[in-house]
């Protein structure tokens, strides 16, 4: 992605920082084996597409991911609220609109309860003493075009504008012997599908800030074997978003991390047996790729608004907001 400021609408400015950041090695011909050379724009989006799916283009790429959410406030400590877990299915699919794929996925995610790690349909939220109905990730579809240069920002149907890039694509490669890191991010900063007036208790801003970062571990050797299709990996997830829609947290400034482990690789089996099992019962469309290239491809803030009702406000009440924070002691500034 490259540093530049994406004007939506006339009023509304969304900024997208680099997902695709400059090679940071000290020596690039480190990045240059017998089968792809990671300096160029080909070599990256074939590598890229390989970690992504699998370039026989037949067959599924899974993934997974678990952790934790938190949530963050001014004054007081970072507090840990539930846990998280999440599995995908992708596939890539040929780019008629020139050298690259088209990869397509679902995935679903859902919270857990911090001591059992149970999934949750239900949660109290420690911040309002409310209990609140609990709705899962369920991306369908979330869609990805890898060419050979650096993508746009991903659309949330319409709601992010942006000019085609022709700079190649150049991934964040750091080869550290047999190991291959990979370390991609984004920045976000665009129009919510929330707006306050329509959803006074899910959404107190306007504007979505958003970040994600993917760190992954990839064998050098498989990277480099032309045989080997889909590489399987191993990294970590983060997201800083708003607070979640349904914790009902309304204006309160403040926001949520997710924190978790994730990888990838070509069967089931690497999926956690209770996430797997819950999917089976309640979600079994999502325990398959898509077969086809369809619009649009939302992020979970935007198919909430489009799969959810707003929250009542009691009558004669105001919008509920979370108590202020209680400034630790360490923290208060001296008279």
């Amino acid at each position: 992605m490259d540093r530049r400021n994406f004007i939506i609408g006339t009023a509304a400015l969304a900024a997208a920082a680099p997902a695709m950041a400059k090679i940071r090695t000290s020596d690039p011909s480190t990045l240059k084996g017998p089968y792809l050379d990671l300096t160029t724009g080909e070599g990256n989006m074939e590598a890229l597409a390989r970690i992504n799916g699998n370039t026989d283009m037949k067959s599924t790429k899974y993934g997974w991911a678990q952790g934790i959410v938190q949530g963050v406030r001014p004054g007081e400590i970072v507090r840990d609220l539930c846990g998280f877990t999440m599995m995908s299915c992708a596939k890539l699919l040929p780019y008629e609109g020139g050298k690259g794929y088209r990869k397509v996925l679902r995935e679903v995610g859902f919270y857990t309860d911090l001591k059992t790690g149970e999934i949750i349909e239900e949660w109290t939220n420690p911040y309002l003493n409310e209990t609140v109905k609990v709705v899962p990730i369920a991306n369908d579809p979330f869609n990805q075009l890898i060419t050979p240069f650096a993508p746009k920002p991903p659309a949330y149907g319409g709601l992010i504008k942006a000019e085609e890039n022709r700079d190649p694509l150049l991934l964040n490669w750091q080869r550290r012997g047999e190991t291959l890191n990979l370390f991609a991010y984004i920045n976000l900063f665009y129009p919510s599908s929330l707006p306050p007036e329509k959803w006074p208790r899910e959404n107190g801003n306007p504007m979505n800030q958003v970040t994600e970062t993917f760190l992954h571990q990839i064998k050098w050797a498989d990277m480099q074997n032309p045989k080997v299709t889909s590489i399987n990996y191993a990294g970590t997830w983060s997201r800083v978003t708003p607070w979640l829609p349904w914790m009902l947290m309304g204006p309160t400034e403040g926001h949520c991390i997710y924190n978790t482990f994730m990888g990838a690789g070509d069967s089931l089996d690497i999926i956690d047996k209770k996430t797997l099992a819950y999917v089976e019962k309640n979600y079994p469309l999502y325990l398959e790729a898509p077969k086809e290239w369809v619009e649009p491809s939302l992020s979970s803030l935007e198919w909430y608004a489009r799969q959810q009702k707003p929250a009542p406000v009691p009558a004669g009440q105001p919008v509920p907001r979370a108590p202020e924070p209680k400034m630790s002691a360490w923290a208060k500034k001296p008279a």
